[in-house]
């Protein structure tokens, strides 16, 4: 999690093999045990997922998310919202945890019935509530306001924010699109610290490759 002191980082994603790939999935968990009443059979999408983290592998999507900077995701609090977070289905993703802490919501997906294993598919952080998050300690501004531009961004990807942009300021570069990007309060658009591009999109930014 990221601190006043320093930051987030990889180093503060600790746990990257925490989330071991089960080999007894299968035979143990994927098909519930026959009985007289109850037959094998396979977990459907209606099932509900297991709250056992340490059965969940990982999709090399959510490991390269723990590796990005602004993403702010580690194995520690996945593990977390899988046990304790509060579990919702989303026509769109599937099941989704969902867990606050300090004022910063984690989602988390899972899916355990098209893989030999459950698996963390992916992860994102929201803001639940501005006032939690500056009071907490826990979170630079910078961490709050890049949280916010993030999930603006992604809320609507093709289209244009300049409205949405213009009130963050963020000044340490977040990895989105392949770009290492910041803004100030008042800009339109988020700059790429590498190649300079100005973006107002998340189209915008992924269908542009970094020259750098």
């Amino acid at each position: 999690m990221a601190s006043r002191q320093s930051g987030p980082g990889v180093e503060e994603t600790p746990g990257l093999g925490s989330l071991p790939e089960p080999t007894a999935y299968v035979e143990t968990i994927g098909r519930s045990r026959p009985s007289a009443d109850t037959p094998a059979r396979r977990r459907t999408p209606e099932d509900r997922p297991l709250r056992t983290p340490s059965l969940y592998a990982q999709t090399e999507h959510f490991r390269e998310r723990l590796h990005q900077q602004g993403r702010y995701v580690s194995v520690p609090v996945v593990s977390e919202a899988i046990r304790e977070g509060q579990l919702r289905y989303n026509t769109t993703d599937g099941w989704r945890f969902a867990l606050v802490k300090d004022g910063i919501r984690y989602v988390v997906v899972v899916s355990d019935t098209e893989t030999r294993s459950p698996v963390v598919v992916t992860g994102w952080t929201e803001v639940a509530d501005w006032s939690a998050a500056r009071d907490s300690g826990q979170w630079h501004e910078t961490d709050i306001q890049t949280i916010q531009l993030r999930g603006d961004l992604s809320a609507t990807p093709t289209e244009q924010i300049p409205d949405k942009i213009r009130p963050r300021t963020v000044e340490r570069p977040f990895e989105i699109g392949g770009h290492r990007t910041v803004t100030e309060a008042g800009s339109g658009a988020v700059e790429c610290v590498d190649c300079g591009g100005r973006f107002r999109s998340k189209q915008a930014l992924c269908d542009r490759r970094c020259t750098q």
